[in-house]
């Protein structure tokens, strides 16, 4: 029994020279490396998520599991004890979009591969991460009917099939339903009318929008963008 103890506790889970020297690059390596990754993020988020507190976190992350990885690099004893203490730590963050979670998870495996000084696959495996976050931001992969929208206004009539608003929807849109007409009531004219439109060119919503503004009767104008649209 005694030697099995002595085996778990002479047990090293990396193997490894950690003087002061390398521990010191380890941790310096990690902070680089998250700065890379917390940049990428930052130029390639898109949406209303953003959170200054997050991107400063994917630095802190690497760093912090790095220094774990090095503290429990000899001694199977600690990993232990740094587990049942890490259990105790509650997290009641909610992340809403699962592009930052890969984020987390890319900062855990740079801090862990920077920790256990294995610092070409650190260096390699990030390099090819903003590579590939890169790629998936330029060619806007995975996205689908990019210019959806959702669009409201009120109008002092119904709208028929020869009316402005609805030569205008078919001018700048490549298809559009109509979700709702709603009397807002009281002896009102007022219509409230909602539409699901796909834009042909979403630089132009200003110019659409101008020109319904100029359609006599009609007020409230309001459009919503699909990707602001999910992260409301």
């Amino acid at each position: 029994m005694e030697e099995m103890m002595q085996m778990v506790n002479d047990a090293s889970l990396i193997r490894g020279d950690f003087s002061t020297g390398t521990v010191l690059l380890s941790l310096l390596l990690a902070f680089v490396l998250g700065q890379v990754l917390a940049w990428v993020y930052y130029f390639t988020h898109s949406g209303l998520s953003y959170s200054r507190s997050f991107v400063q976190s994917l630095i802190l992350i690497t760093i912090v599991v790095s220094l774990v990885m090095t503290t429990i690099a000899n001694s199977f004893v600690t990993a232990v004890g740094l587990m049942g203490a890490l259990s105790i730590i509650r997290f009641r963050n909610m992340i809403k979009d699962t592009r930052d979670i890969a984020f987390i998870f890319c900062s855990l495996v740079i801090g862990m591969a920077t920790g256990s000084q294995r610092y070409e696959i650190a260096v390699i495996g990030t390099l090819f991460m903003c590579l590939v976050i890169f790629y998936l931001h330029v060619t806007s992969f995975g996205m689908h009917q990019p210019h959806n929208g959702f669009l409201r206004f009120s109008l002092t009539s119904h709208i028929g099939t020869d009316h402005p608003v609805t030569a205008t929807l078919q001018r700048f849109c490549g298809n559009f339903t109509l979700i709702s007409a709603q009397d807002s009531g009281f002896g009102s004219p007022i219509v409230e009318y909602a539409y699901q439109i796909m834009i042909r060119n979403a630089s132009k919503n200003e110019k659409m929008l101008a020109e319904l503004g100029s359609v006599e009767g009609i007020e409230n104008i309001s459009l919503i963008m699909q990707e602001q649209l999910l992260e409301v």
